[in-house]
Formats: C-alpha cells, sequence, structure tokens
C-alpha cells in the first residue's frame, strides 16, 4: 500500500473515531453551540430595536440581516474549542501514546480531528443559520454563486480556526487549560463588527476591530449573502485564513513530533 493510500485509510479511521466520540458526547458540542444561539436572539430581541438604531434607524428586520453573518463566524469559533478540549484530552489520557505504538500514519489522528472539527463546523452553522432564517433572516438578492462562495468561506475559517484550536489544545496541560486557551476564539467576535458596525466604535479601537480575522470575513460574508460592499475585505479574509491555517498546521505538527518526555 502507498504511503497517500496509507494515510487516507489512517485519516478515515481517525475521523470515523472522533465522530463517534461527538455523538456518544453530545454535551460539549450543544454547550459550545448554545452561545451563539443565546446571543441571536438576545441581540434580536431585547437589544433589536436599540442596536438597529445604530445602523440609521433601521428597523429590526434589517439588524437581523446584519447580525447573522457575525454569529455564523462566531459559531465556527465556539465549535473549535470542542477541538482543543478533545486535543488535549487524547493526549493526557494515553491513547496518543498507544497510538505512537501502532503501525498508523502518525499524521493521521490530527487530521482525523481537523475534517471531524470542520464537519461539525458546517453542522453547527446550519443550526444557527436555520434559527436565523426562523426569526427573519432572508437572503433575496444572492446568486447561486454567491452562495457557493459564502459556504467555501465558512469552510475555509473553519479550517483555520481548527487548525489554531488543534495546536492550543497540543500545549494544553488539560482540558480545562484547553478550554481557558481557546477562549479568543469567542472574544474575538465580541470585538469585532459582528453587532456594531465598526464605525460606531471608539476611534482608538477601530483599526483592532477592522484588522483582526472576524471582522474581514464578517464583511465578506455580509457582502456575498446581502449584497453589501465587500471592497478590501474579501482578499484579507482569504489571506486571515491561509495564514492561520499554515500556522496551525506547522505549530500542530511541530508540537505533535515531539516525543513524550
Amino acid at each position: 500500500m502507498s504511503t497517500l493510500a496509507l494515510a487516507v485509510r489512517d485519516s478515515s479511521t481517525m475521523l470515523r473515531r472522533n465522530l463517534l466520540h461527538a455523538r456518544r458526547y453530545p454535551s460539549l458540542t450543544l454547550n459550545l453551540l448554545l452561545t451563539p444561539v443565546m446571543l441571536l436572539l438576545l441581540f434580536v430581541y431585547i437589544f433589536g430595536d436599540v442596536m438597529s438604531a445604530g445602523l440609521g434607524g433601521a428597523d429590526r428586520s434589517a439588524y437581523i440581516a446584519y447580525l447573522v453573518p457575525g454569529v455564523l463566524l462566531m459559531t465556527i469559533g465556539s465549535t473549535t474549542i470542542g477541538t482543543a478540549v478533545s486535543v488535549s484530552m487524547d493526549m493526557t489520557e494515553g491513547i496518543i501514546a498507544r497510538f505512537r505504538t501502532m503501525a498508523i500514519h502518525r499524521g493521521s489522528v490530527l487530521v482525523g480531528h481537523v475534517v471531524g472539527s470542520v464537519l461539525q463546523s458546517v453542522a453547527s452553522v446550519v443550526l444557527v443559520g436555520a434559527v436565523g432564517v426562523a426569526i427573519g433572516f432572508r437572503s433575496t438578492d444572492a446568486t447561486a454563486l454567491e452562495w457557493l462562495a459564502a459556504f467555501g468561506l465558512l469552510v475555509l475559517f473553519s479550517l483555520a480556526l481548527t487548525w489554531i484550536a488543534v495546536g492550543m489544545g497540543l500545549v494544553s496541560p488539560n482540558a480545562e487549560a484547553a478550554s481557558n486557551n481557546a477562549l479568543p476564539l469567542i472574544l474575538l467576535p465580541l470585538l469585532s463588527s459582528a453587532f456594531v458596525p465598526v464605525d460606531g466604535m471608539p476611534g482608538w479601537f477601530q483599526p483592532v476591530a477592522e484588522y483582526q480575522p472576524f471582522t474581514p470575513a464578517i464583511e465578506t460574508l455580509r457582502g456575498l449573502l446581502l449584497g453589501t460592499e465587500i471592497g478590501h475585505n474579501g482578499w484579507l479574509a482569504v489571506a486571515w485564513c491561509l495564514g492561520l491555517a499554515v500556522l496551525g498546521y506547522f505549530w500542530s505538527a511541530a508540537r505533535f513530533d515531539r516525543d513524550p518526555k
């Protein structure tokens, strides 16, 4: 069997293992998924009228359209925290030491986590998107190509954050530390344009909010689904995704290849 075929076979085995874990222990995924759903409902039904005033006097339906793309990206950040916890548990409970003694492709363990996390992120985005549609989100002007581009952006963003989360899990001494280390994946969307426009933020903070990873991705997703101006946010979002994915991959591979003490 060729090296590539061996890698694909072992990676698919590890993927099945991680999906079975997610199915048997859904509480972590559900807890992480509740955060963006609750924020979506909170900002629409409690703060919707007040927040929509910041969009030039728009009504609540306009604020729903503004809010949902940001919450979808936040959902990805929340879901990948579970990946950091899962990787840390594997590293500390001894199963990785067992895998190292077996004749399996070394990188298949990480690939299984990454692919499984991306699939869970996509499923979570679909669920949160369904909640958004149920409360009034509509994207009537987007073409099939724009929907496909939006889906590709969500998958690429999920892949990038997943590799970062894997690295966080590998450097964490336990699951609790992994959960705490991955908190920026939830906090960064709160400091982006997910809930309010960047122009409405204090002047000294606007560059921080504008050029962090979430804001360009959110603005690009809004442009694709709602027809707003994308401008330079498109290439910034892709650059952030590719940069984080490459950084996370090499960081994770370097940490995983270290022999345990």
